[in-house]
């Protein structure tokens, strides 16, 4: 893959805004075609660079063609989807609790809710185990709030769906795991609710990473 300045000399220079508005449109489709790539049950990496390499790029891409347009004298809008994605984003910071649950019918779910003030909280519970586990994570552990709030903006969760469901792909399963997670502001966003029965974002396994949650299955994910 090539340098966001070299994607720029490659494909962008001299370029009228109206071209360089094609490009941007061709970057994001092909961001929304590797995130589907991902995600697909049957998903397993064998491109080099990776689906996940190349979706990094193409977000730096899509930066620097948006730079390229303003140069050129347009004004990219954004979509109604992607000012959603940004105000959570610029919420991040005020984010006050996070809830997870995990589980199956069969083995019980684990809900971790974690709660920020001055500093980073977490509280576990299990459903078919009675008394919960509750510790504070102290500032001078492996991971705190900041570094908390900065694992969640490197995840780019407001770009992900409000539902993750097989049958989008055609398949369907029976029981099996499902999960939830919510999301709490302080200043006056929305709660922001993600549900999955089966099927996962394209970057579950970083995300359960930074809970501290050991993933589902053994295989190395590239990144």
């Amino acid at each position: 893959m090539i340098s966001p300045e070299g994607y720029y000399e490659e494909h962008l220079k001299g370029k009228s805004a109206e071209q360089i508005m094609t490009a941007i449109r061709g970057l994001k489709q092909e961001i929304g075609h590797l995130k589907n790539t991902m995600e697909h049950p049957e998903y397993a990496p064998m491109m080099h660079p990776s689906e996940s390499t190349r979706l990094c790029c193409t977000r730096l891409y899509l930066e620097r063609a948006k730079e390229a347009l303003a140069e050129a004298g347009g004004t990219y809008i954004p979509s109604r989807v992607e000012l959603k994605v940004a105000a959570f984003e610029e919420s991040i910071p005020a984010i006050c609790k996070v809830a997870f649950s995990i589980g199956g019918f069969f083995g019980g779910y684990e809900t971790r809710t974690y709660t920020l003030d001055e500093l980073l909280h977490m509280d576990i519970e299990h459903s078919v185990i009675l008394k919960p586990t509750n510790f504070h994570i102290e500032p001078n552990c492996p991971i705190s709030k900041d570094e908390f709030l900065e694992g969640l903006r490197e995840l780019h969760i407001g770009e992900w769906r409000t539902r993750y469901d097989l049958r989008r792909f055609g398949y369907m399963v029976c029981d099996g795991t499902q999960w939830e997670l919510e999301f709490y502001f302080s200043n006056g966003h929305k709660p922001v609710k993600i549900y999955g029965d089966n099927a996962y974002p394209y970057n579950f396994r970083k995300f359960q990473e930074l809970l501290g949650i050991e993933p589902f299955d053994e295989e190395d994910e590239d990144e």
